[in-house]
């Protein structure tokens, strides 16, 4: 018997409609596309900070009144 908690409330799986069960997957899904999908920004923000990083120091240097600033 596998059970999920909803508003508070413990569900058997097992004696779900099979329109709530359909639901359900559908949901699951979705929440494990958002943490791929989290992960994969966090990857991307990452590797965005590395080459900005790069960036600066392949630029040419600049008088101390110049700076440089990276949205």
């Amino acid at each position: 018997m596998t059970t999920i908690k909803i508003d508070e409330i413990d569900y058997d799986t097992d004696k779900l409609s099979d329109e709530a069960k359909a639901q359900l997957i559908s949901l699951q899904f979705c929440d494990q596309e958002l943490a791929r999908l989290q992960a994969q920004t966090a990857a991307y923000q990452t590797a965005r900070m590395a080459y900005a990083k790069a960036l600066q120091s392949a630029l040419p240097a600049m008088p101390a009144s110049d700076t440089l600033k990276f949205n």
